[in-house]
C-alpha cells in the first residue's frame, strides 16, 4: 500500500474521511511556509499537498495565483523545493504530495526530480496537466522509487479515460468537482458525486474530491461519497490573512467535517 493510500486507510479506520490540505511552497516566505505546512498537519490534515510556484498556473484560482506570483517575485527556484519538503517531513509524519505542472519536472529532469523528492521525504506527485498516456517517463520513475502518482479525472472524462486514470494512478484519483479553476464556491457541483460513482464502477479504490471545497459543510458533504476532501483556497486565504495561527484555526474547522 502506498503512503498516501495508507493515510486514507488510517483515517477510515478512525471513522472519518481524509482531509488533504494544499499550500503554495514558499508562501508568504520560505520559513513561514514550513511552519504553515507543519501547522496544517498538526491541526487535522491527513495528507499535505504542496504547490511549487509556476509562471503559467492554468488550473489555479486568483487567491492561489496571487500567492504563487508573490513567491516567484521573491526569487524562488525549484531547487529550493526539496529542502523545504525535508524540513517539513522531519517534523510531521504526514505524506507530502507535490502538486506540480509538468514543465518544471521535465526541465529539472524526471528521474532527478523523482530521486530528489524521494530523498527529501516526499510521497509523490499530483500532475494536473499531463495525462497518463503522455507520462511514461514519470510512471517508470515512480515505479522505480515507490512514489505515488495522482492523475486527475474530470466530469467530462469518458469511461475509457477513467479506466486509464485509475490504472495508472496510485494513492488516489484526484476527482475534479467541477470544471474550471480552483477557488471557493458557495455550493459544490453535483457532478462530483456522479463522477466518483463512475470511478467506483470502473474499479477505483480511492477517490478524493477537489476544487471548490471551502468549509466544513463542504468537507462533510463530499465525504458522504468520497474518500477524501481536498482544500486549497480557503487555507491559503487563512494563511494570507491570519498567519500560521489563522491557518491552524481554519484547518481545525475544516477537519470537524471529516467525521462520519
Amino acid at each position: 500500500m502506498s503512503r498516501v493510500e495508507d493515510a486514507i486507510a488510517r483515517a477510515e479506520a478512525e471513522g472519518r474521511g481524509a482531509l488533504i490540505g494544499y499550500l503554495p511552497v514558499g508562501f508568504p516566505d520560505i520559513e513561514t511556509s514550513v511552519e504553515a505546512a507543519v501547522a496544517l498537519a498538526e491541526n487535522g490534515a491527513d495528507i499535505l499537498e504542496l504547490g511549487p510556484p509556476y509562471s503559467d498556473p492554468v488550473m489555479d484560482g486568483i487567491v492561489i495565483q496571487e500567492a504563487t506570483q508573490q513567491v516567484l517575485a521573491a526569487g524562488f527556484r525549484l531547487r529550493q523545493l526539496f529542502p523545504i519538503i525535508r524540513a517539513i517531513a522531519d517534523r510531521v509524519d504526514v505524506p507530502i504530495l507535490v502538486m506540480t505542472y509538468w514543465n518544471p519536472v521535465l526541465q529539472y529532469g524526471v528521474d532527478r526530480y523523482a530521486d530528489d523528492l524521494l530523498a527529501a521525504g516526499g510521497a509523490g506527485l499530483i500532475t494536473p496537466d499531463i495525462t497518463p498516456e503522455a507520462a511514461g517517463e514519470w510512471i517508470a520513475a515512480s515505479e522505480r522509487t515507490g512514489l505515488d502518482r495522482v492523475f486527475l479525472a474530470a466530469p467530462t472524462s469518458t469511461d475509457e479515460r477513467l479506466r486509464m486514470v485509475i490504472e495508472k494512478s496510485t494513492g488516489f484519483v484526484y476527482t475534479v468537482s467541477t470544471m474550471g479553476t480552483t477557488g471557493e464556491r458557495a455550493s459544490l457541483d453535483s457532478a462530483a458525486r456522479t463522477l466518483v460513482a463512475r470511478l467506483r464502477e470502473q474499479g477505483a479504490r480511492r477517490a478524493c474530491v477537489g476544487i471548490g471545497i471551502s468549509n466544513a459543510d463542504h468537507v462533510a458533504g463530499v465525504l458522504e461519497y468520497a474518500d477524501g476532501a481536498i482544500v486549497g483556497t480557503a487555507l491559503v486565504r487563512a494563511l494570507r490573512d491570519g498567519g500560521v495561527d489563522g491557518l491552524a484555526a481554519e484547518a481545525r474547522a475544516l477537519s470537524a467535517g471529516t467525521h462520519r
